[in-house]
């Protein structure tokens, strides 16, 4: 294996990075290839060796983002029971938003902006998220963990716009907190609803 893909690789990551890191402190929209490049260190060339445009290194990184949180929620798939896998699906969203928390606000200002700039590609991956936990919440309306009358589409859209609002406000209001009481107040706020998990 030769060191050029290694290279490729460092410096996507890279330009994912300084990207992020210009986002989080003024948004997206007004971003150009000329900072982006020079946040990472790297000639503006590159940004369009690897992505086209700025439009390409934009839909790259919500994918990127949207992979590794897929990832986190796949660990759900193992849970034994309905409170194991609430809680998987709850911590993983929690860790992956408290590692990420300007790709947290970056889904929140866009992904329900109509029409944003990245709205087919936001509903894509919104619809990637939202579908493994849902199939989570098919697993325990199936095994007779869900109250009847709770509609899972919806359960799965109201769990993941929960987590992510609550992620922004603890990282944001309440920093002094730590993931294992946010995750257990969310978790609180389920159990109540729902009166078993």
């Amino acid at each position: 294996m030769s060191a050029r893909p290694a290279r490729t690789g460092a410096t996507k990551q890279k330009l994912f990075d300084a990207t992020l890191n210009l986002a989080g402190s003024r948004g997206m929209v007004g971003l150009t290839v000329d900072e982006i490049a020079a946040e990472a260190g790297v000639a503006k060339g590159t940004v369009y060796y690897n992505f086209g445009s700025k439009d390409g290194l934009i839909d790259a990184l919500l994918r990127y983002g949207v992979d590794l949180l897929a990832a986190r929620l796949r660990t759900a798939e193992t849970a034994v029971g309905p409170l194991d896998t609430v809680h998987d699906l709850v911590d993983g969203m929690l860790a992956f938003f408290a590692e990420y928390p300007t790709f947290a606000q970056l889904l929140v200002s866009e992904l329900w902006r109509t029409p944003g700039q990245w709205h087919q590609t936001l509903a894509l991956l919104r619809e990637e998220v939202t579908s493994i936990i849902r199939a989570q919440l098919q697993r325990l309306e199936d095994a007779g963990d869900l109250p009847e009358g709770v509609r899972v589409r919806t359960a799965a859209a109201s769990l993941f716009g929960t987590v992510l609002v609550v992620a922004l406000d603890w990282q944001v209001f309440e920093p002094d907190q730590s993931r294992d009481e946010v995750r257990e107040s969310v978790l609180l706020l389920v159990r109540g609803l729902r009166g078993r998990v």
